[in-house]
């Protein structure tokens, strides 16, 4: 026992290099994750207290304890033996297949990364690019929604920058779960979505097992009071019109509600409107083609929010116009007895939101040069004045008394874009740039629609 024994050197940093490696793993590093996790801990509960719907623990488990009740999860497990039967591989195969999907959906929220970072970043950006309008009752209707129930945001979707809007306005009051698609797993775009308590979906999956680990995890955080935005449409709109929604997320919520336990969800209609959509000419362009292929590279849109973010920071105003927001009136599922059917909800829902439709000056200025090309500057401030006084106040985002002077604003982007001319005191719209002007038009046309049919009649 007291003999010598004698190595080479080589073996012997090999050696200690091993011991400190799990000294280091055993010791050390449970000791670093707890002094950590519990300074984590008490700025969560400092932050729940400024926050009106504080993050709930559901948000706040670690990722693998999540990832591990997601996959042994007893729906889960049925379909794991179902893949393994329908498709002739063994059990042990399916479930790492499971496993596979569980990891890719569940995301790794940090709080610190969404209220440190993520909300300072999409303040900044978001002023940088619109000037922000919210509708006067939106606080009103968010703060009379009960403390216990689960907040849904139902959105229409006009741009990459609908996230960006709502993250912001809603960081105040809690931290939103985002349902993203595809374009969002490049890395390290992927870290930084996951690190903000996103989870993503893949869009045209149709495999049982995947739809189950998604269903099961979305009823899960729904369960868990965890508040949620997402796009019924399923992807943004081409031709500036509502969408027809889809069934899919909205169908995994309400079939994982039980009515007589646990938390109500509360859907709330969320309508969003621009002056400038920064992907128009993209989307117009998809829409004629028939296919939703975005030619956007990566490098192109980093270029852009790199510029904004400087021109920000050096007191440039190159803001594109306005971009609104406004809240309609919420629907309680567990209150819900008519439109229960998940097609029903829907439908509603999309009426609510095109109710409250935002009208921005630019689709006014688009609605009215579609019907009277080549107008004068007087004829169109008369028409624009008509056309704001047919829709309801509570839409608009300018007032009468500001028409002339944001009139005058939005004509000068619109020209310096070349979507329209100028000759003399004439407006025309710029060859071939019809469809840019349709696409804004279309945003607000569901308010003339009943007239456009009546004077048919």
């Amino acid at each position: 026992m007291t003999q010598t024994v004698q190595l080479p050197l080589w073996l012997f940093i090999l050696i200690v290099l091993f011991a400190m490696v799990t000294a280091l793993s055993h010791l050390l590093l449970p000791s670093v994750r707890w002094f950590f996790r519990r300074r984590l801990e008490r700025a969560v509960k400092q932050l729940n207290t400024r926050l009106k719907r504080p993050i709930e623990p559901f948000k706040l488990a670690r990722r693998y304890d999540m990832i591990q009740r997601l996959i042994y999860d007893p729906e889960v497990t049925r379909e794991i033996v179902n893949y393994a039967r329908a498709n002739k591989v063994p059990e042990n195969v399916a479930f790492e297949k499971a496993r596979d999907y569980a990891r890719e959906i569940v995301p790794s929220f940090s709080a610190f990364a969404y209220f440190s970072f993520g909300i300072r970043l999409a303040r900044l950006l978001a002023k940088s690019v619109y000037r922000i309008e919210t509708a006067d009752n939106n606080a009103k209707i968010f703060d009379a929604i009960p403390k216990d129930a689960t907040v849904v945001f139902v959105m229409n979707h006009r741009s990459n920058m609908d996230y960006v809007l709502v993250t912001y306005l809603a960081a105040r009051d809690s931290a939103l779960s985002y349902a993203v698609g595809e374009w969002a797993r490049v890395w390290p775009l992927s870290w930084l979505i996951k690190s903000l308590g996103a989870y993503f979906i893949r869009r045209r999956s149709r495999g049982d097992l995947y739809r189950k680990v998604l269903a099961r995890y979305v009823q899960m955080a729904t369960a868990g009071g965890v508040n949620q935005a997402f796009y019924p449409e399923g992807g943004l709109s081409l031709n500036g019109r509502l969408q027809a929604p889809k069934m899919g997320l909205m169908s995994y919520l309400v079939d994982g509600f039980d009515p007589e336990e646990g938390r109500d969800v509360v859907f709330v209609p969320v309508a969003i409107n621009y002056d400038r959509v920064l992907e128009d000419l993209v989307l117009i362009a998809a829409d004629q083609r028939g296919d939703r292929r975005f030619g956007a590279r990566i490098s192109v849109v980093v270029g852009f929010i790199l510029r904004k973010l400087w021109q920000r920071l050096t007191r440039q105003d190159t803001r594109f116009g306005a971009a609104a927001v406004a809240f309609g009136q919420p629907l309680s599922l567990r209150n819900e007895t008519e439109h229960h059917a998940v097609d029903g909800l829907l439908e509603e829902l999309m009426s609510r939101i095109e109710t409250v439709m935002p009208v921005p000056i630019v689709p006014v200025i688009a609605h009215v040069l579609l019907e009277a090309d080549g107008i004068t500057d007087a004829k169109l401030l008369e028409k624009a004045a008509t056309v704001l006084s047919e829709v309801p106040e509570g839409n608009r985002v300018i007032k009468l008394e500001n028409l002339k002077q944001e009139m005058s604003r939005a004509l000068k982007g619109l020209k310096a874009r070349e979507l329209i001319t100028e000759s003399g005191d004439i407006w025309r719209i710029a060859s071939d740039h019809r469809p840019v002007l349709q696409f804004y038009a279309n945003s607000i046309a569901h308010f003339f629609e009943e007239d456009d049919a009546a004077v048919a009649k």
